[in-house]
């Protein structure tokens, strides 16, 4: 068996240059087809050969070959071109709509909940059916078709021309950009493979809560209570809140739940395990003294330890970046994910990230909203203090009862699904528009916490997945299916009614993050409850803030991690546990320590994502610094749904080009922070 450090150098290398008689080919190719078709093609024909030429490899033919290819497929009028142009998009829609389609089906006992998890269930949920379709189109030349008519272009060019571009010529740049990498199907299975193991690594990452014992031994939460990490572990915190009696209490053990977690001291034997009580402040473990599962009885002869979990969080996020690291070699103007994430992905320059964060966590507002929890709470803030939801529109509700009125709304999925067009409706969608939506939308079980799947393809139906339990969904799992339906719409707006399907969904995830935040903040509205108030609204935007502040530093650890693992290429799981809990300490002291008045806090590095979603965490404050700027808009409209709408058939453009389109101003945290001074005034004068 390979360790990390031989699987790291077993990096396949590409093919090298071009091939010697490339630069000849060339030049012919370019004079006797500028004399065919007239000087005004030269200059699409010199940018094709060209880009054909940086990806054609001796095994794709030879001189020959590539002048015969040349002269057959390049496009020299306009017609031609407009024919070649519709078919791929058509196509292209197809491939990737069924291969979705494949994906999906094969992930489907993996991802719902349908019963148990076999091994080759596994294998089928890391089997990516796409995985070759990029060799393939290299190996039969349509990848060169492409490249040989349409136009690669950089980051920088496309945020400096593409205000001007046509909507035809910004689908020929997203057409162009498929093939702007030449993968081997290898490659991509090993990274669909790595991703596949790590989420299901996450998606059976509970805890039992009802068996985490205090410091004197004493049971602080209800039977049966079965919380996902970190999701759920960091819900049941923003939900104490309202427990005037346990939930300070309760909110100290699950820091200390997440902190085992990070530093890989929790014992190996409590994951997802109803049969073992847990003291996680002293990490004493013992046989269970109550029952409240289902699950068999251990045996006996087994013995209970405490021995911790073998860095296997570690060892996940490790097989993650060296599949990823796999495509470095294949990808000459992305050469690492990171810039593969924030070049290609977002089309926003990690600098400029990692500055609109800094100056989230910077802000002088930070301190002055700091006070105002420490004012609120009656105490001096502690570090689970970042999940902080008092805030927020409702908080005056126990769990319990939203827990209560939802699982009596919504006791199947199919419950839940036969009232998408009213909930759409409540959001400001006309009847017609809600109906449309939500005819698109299929509502499933999820095994894990929830998520979206989009269709790919017009005739297809998007997926909403979200947590329903025996006893019906409760307010957790609400709150994540409003979410996850946020993306469902702006999944069936940007591919059904967008002019060009290559231009089908939005410019990165922070905006499909953004627009899905917009829904999930008016949850409790969608349950009934009043519509918020002047000082509501105040307190709306002063819960968005604390949010975007939490989660920019947790970007910034994760970001931290993946440079880390760039220098670090062969470092071992114990040694990444250890690099990760100080790059977590380290942005803590630095922005959060002034705060909270505690060091070497490693909270931020407790997220989930980390593990398995492959650098994705900037999108988060990302995503909340768009939603802001979008739900400013929306005030100024006066609607939700028309606006929604408007914005997401603009589909996929550079970020600033969509948002400059959406709201009139580029994308930042300005907006939001402009806000938060004027929400302090309002909701707390003299603070």
């Amino acid at each position: 068996m390979q360790t990390f450090a031989q699987t790291a150098s077993a990096q396949a290398a590409p093919e090298g240059a071009p091939p010697a008689w490339m630069k000849t080919s060339v030049a012919k190719m370019q004079a006797e087809l500028a004399a065919k078709y007239g000087e005004p093609q030269r200059p699409r024909l010199q940018r094709g050969l060209r880009q054909v030429s940086e990806f054609w490899r001796s095994e794709d033919g030879d001189a020959a070959a590539f002048e015969d290819f040349v002269r057959l497929n390049f496009a020299g009028h306009q017609a031609t071109l407009d024919s070649m142009f519709n078919r791929f998009q058509y196509l292209l829609e197809q491939l990737g709509g069924h291969m979705q389609e494949i994906g999906r089906e094969f992930r489907q006992q993996s991802d719902l909940d349908l019963g148990p998890v076999l091994p080759f269930d596994q294998a089928f949920a890391g089997y990516d059916p796409s995985a070759h379709v990029i060799d393939d189109f290299f190996s039969n030349k349509l990848a060169f078709t492409v490249l040989l008519n349409f136009p690669l272009t950089s980051l920088d060019e496309r945020q400096k021309n593409g205000a001007a571009w046509s909507r035809r010529q910004w689908a020929e740049v997203r057409l162009a950009q498929a093939f702007s990498k030449r993968i081997p199907a290898a490659v991509n299975l090993a990274i669909s493979q790595a991703a596949a193991e790590s989420s299901q690594y996450v998606a059976q990452y509970n805890i039992w809560m009802h068996h985490v014992m205090n410091a004197q031994g004493q049971r602080l939460f209800p039977a049966k209570m079965r919380l996902l990490s970190h999701w759920n572990l960091r819900d049941e915190i923003k939900g104490d809140y309202a427990d005037a009696q346990n939930g300070l209490a309760k909110q100290r053990l699950i820091q200390q739940v997440m902190e085992r977690i990070v530093t890989q001291t929790i014992p190996q034997v409590v994951i997802d395990n109803p049969l073992v009580d847990w003291n996680p402040v002293t990490n004493e473990v013992k046989p269970a003294a109550v029952k409240d599962s289902d699950a068999p009885a251990s045996d006996p002869n087994t013995p209970i330890t405490s021995a911790r979990e073998a860095d296997t969080r570690y060892a996940m996020l490790l097989r993650d970046f060296l599949a990823a690291k796999k495509a470095d070699p294949y990808s000459p103007t992305a050469p690492t994910l990171i810039d593969r994430r924030f070049d290609e992905d977002r089309e926003i320059p990690e600098p400029r990230v990692k500055a609109m964060l800094e100056q989230m966590l910077s802000s002088p507002v930070v301190p002055q909203v700091a006070k105002l929890i420490e004012k609120r709470l009656g105490r001096p803030l502690e570090p689970f203090d970042i999940w902080y939801s008092g805030f927020r529109p409702g908080n005056q509700y126990p769990e319990a009862q939203l827990d209560e009125m939802v699982a009596k709304r919504y006791p199947t999925p199919e419950a839940y699904q036969k009232d998408i067009p009213n909930l759409l409706m409540k959001l400001g969608f006309s009847p017609e528009r809600a109906r449309l939506v939500a005819g698109n939308i299929v509502v499933d079980p999820a095994r894990g916490s929830g998520h979206a799947l989009g269709s790919g393809m017009r005739s297809a139906k998007v997926h909403l997945r979200t947590r329903v339990g025996e006893n019906g969904m409760n307010y957790k799992g609400f709150n994540i299916a409003v979410h996850e339906m946020g993306h469902n719409v702006e999944q069936t707006f940007s591919l059904k009614e967008v002019d060009f399907t290559l231009l089908q969904g939005v410019p990165n995830t922070a905006f499909t993050e953004a627009l899905a935040f917009v829904f999930q903040a008016r949850d409790l509205e969608l349950l009934g409850l009043p519509a918020p108030d002047a000082k509501s609204l105040a307190e709306r935007t002063l819960n968005d803030f604390w949010v975007t502040y939490e989660i920019s530093g947790v970007a910034l650890v994760d970001m931290g991690v993946w440079h880390w693992m760039y220098a670090h290429p062969q470092a071992r799981p114990q040694e990444l546990n250890a690099a990760t809990v100080q790059i977590a300490k380290d942005i803590w002291n630095k922005y959060f320590a002034p705060v909270f008045h505690k060091n070497d806090v490693v909270l931020l590095a407790v997220y989930s994502h980390m593990i398995d979603s492959f650098l994705y965490l900037p999108d988060y404050p990302l995503g909340h610094m768009i939603a802001f700027q979008i739900e400013e808009q929306m005030k100024k409209a006066g609607a939700i749904g028309p606006e929604f709408e408007r914005m997401a058939k603009m589909g996929s453009v550079t970020p600033d080009l969509w948002m400059v389109h959406a709201s009139g101003r580029p994308v930042g945290p300005e907006a939001l922070l402009e806000a938060t001074q004027r929400a302090l005034a309002a909701a707390a004068p003299g603070v």
